[in-house]
């Protein structure tokens, strides 16, 4: 098999564009990338479009999109092209109905006329006796009579490789040396009755013609691969293909009550974490570590760090369970680790309709500018800016009810004029000077600072939370900020 060796290294991606694309399959992507780039080689981008019933255009753009907006390049595929091309197996029916002839003509398939209720019947038998349920090769040696008897039975056969009757053992880049018994792979279909090719002929045909030396995929696929291999086998015997390539099987990802996370899960969707904020390599950093670490003691580290150390070898085998919490935390590290000019760009989709809740023309690109800045260190994803900053682009603060409540206490209207009062004397355009006004107001009424400033906060912000008061009732300004507490102190007394 195939070793990885400098640029000779070619891996591939190969989605199905049938709905939105799941971070399980983000995470195939990036080890494929990574594994890679690691190694100079090339990444073969190619899109498994044979299902009609389930594919559509629409998924196709949504996942070359998709692979943008992470930052993955491919060197060969859609759009880019390549000596290989097409790219898309839609356009390849031709290669797969000369691939499978010569598989016949060669013997190493053969046409099965059995219908499905005489498999089923034959399987539950199988199971009844406790053997193997798998295909009993019932159509391995039809003589030409029962051919020609099939035929005008009006049987339209399928096409089915002829697994060898011995073990196949491999080396897992992932799991090590497995073996399976020749009982427990039967010989499997690869084209329909009605001619269309399957995918247990189209991938591993592909591969082949593609020059596929690494083949580093999901853990649900592993039984596929003693059939791959003997089909590998045949298709170097046919002149189709030069060498089987390396197989790594990644872990499952794993979602709540140990459970794989299926695409009905909420969480798995990529687009869910697009629409949050999530930047690219915030989320492909927290990916990383399902199942492969940069080190015992960092989790956070940029991309072209995990490409200089990545190798597939070092991938855990063992299942990896998906933590929405560390994914959070970590994608606000990599906030914290941006430019502030870039943050501020990042975040102006959330700034704009139909995210802002504000008029376009209430937005103040200076006061974006002066509180970037402090948002940056507070924010888990960049959707979570449109509530920290909302108080200063629209005409009154967004009340939080249970904010409200929590900040005006008994007292807090005693509290409120003292730091009206405070405040109407202070230094504007120093948020320490206001920071002492609010301090003072707290001492009179024997409060400390953060139980002083709730009140003032709720009142100019409408939360308990957000940025830093005192810079934000600077940016905000003097005359707003006064108009704000004098609106909750008429609230209060009502």
């Amino acid at each position: 098999m195939a070793s990885a060796s400098g640029s000779s290294v070619r891996v591939r991606f190969c989605p199905s564009p049938t709905g939105n694309p799941h971070v399980g399959l983000v995470r195939t992507a990036l080890f494929n990338w990574a594994f890679a780039k690691h190694h100079g080689g090339t990444l073969v981008f190619r899109i498994e479009d044979t299902d009609a019933a389930r594919d559509s255009e629409e998924s196709y753009n949504q996942l070359l999109d998709s692979m943008r907006w992470l930052g993955f390049d491919w060197d060969e595929g859609p759009e880019v092209g390549g000596p290989h091309a097409p790219y898309r197996q839609s356009q390849r029916m031709d290669i797969y109905k000369d691939v499978a002839r010569k598989l016949l003509d060669g013997g190493h398939a053969y046409h099965c006329y059995c219908s499905q209720e005489e498999l089923d019947t034959r399987r539950e038998a199988a199971r009844a006796a406790g053997r193997p349920s798998g295909y009993d090769g019932h159509c391995r040696e039809l003589t030409a009579a029962q051919v020609e008897e099939y035929k005008a039975q009006g049987r339209e056969p399928i096409v089915r490789f002829r697994m060898p009757d011995e073990p196949i053992t491999f080396t897992d880049l992932v799991r090590g040396e497995i073996t399976y018994l020749p009982e427990n792979v039967p010989d499997y279909g690869i084209v329909r009755a009605n001619g269309a090719p399957l995918y247990t002929l189209v991938n591993p045909v592909d591969d082949a013609l593609m020059e596929i030396t690494h083949v580093l995929r999901g853990e649900d696929l592993l039984s596929s691969t003693p059939r791959q291999i003997a089909l590998y086998k045949a298709l170097i015997e046919l002149g189709v293909a030069k060498e089987i390539p390396a197989f790594g099987h990644l872990p499952y990802v794993m979602g709540e009550g140990n459970k794989k996370l299926s695409k009905r899960d909420p969480q798995s969707s990529l687009n869910l974490y697009r629409e949050r904020g999530f930047l690219p390599e915030g989320l492909l950093n927290y990916l990383s570590l399902l199942g492969w670490s940069l080190s015992a003691d960092q989790d956070v580290f940029s991309i072209d760090e995990m490409v200089a150390a990545f190798d597939v070898t070092d991938v855990n085998p063992n299942p990896a369970r998906f933590d929405l919490k560390k994914c959070e935390a970590i994608n606000a590290d990599h906030i914290r680790m941006l430019d502030v000019k870039d943050f501020a760009e990042r975040c102006r989709p959330w700034l704009q309709a139909p995210h802002a809740p504000w008029a376009p023309e209430a937005f103040d690109e200076t006061k974006w500018q002066a509180v970037a800045p402090h948002a940056q260190t507070r924010l888990k994803v960049l959707s979570e800016i449109t509530d920290n900053v909302d108080f200063l682009f629209l005409p009154e603060p967004v009340f939080d009810e249970a904010s409200w409540n929590k900040a005006m206490k008994e007292g807090s209207d005693a509290l409120l004029r003292t730091a009206r009062e405070n405040l109407e004397a202070a230094d504007w355009t120093s948020a320490e000077s206001l920071k002492e006004a609010v301090l003072a107001a707290g001492e009179a009424h024997g409060l400390k600072l953060g139980k002083a400033q709730a009140p003032v906060r709720v009142a100019v912000t409408g939360r308990t939370v957000g940025l830093p008061l005192f810079e934000s009732l600077e940016v905000l300004g003097k005359e707003k900020s006064l108009a704000r507490i004098d609106a909750a102190l008429a609230r209060l007394a009502g």
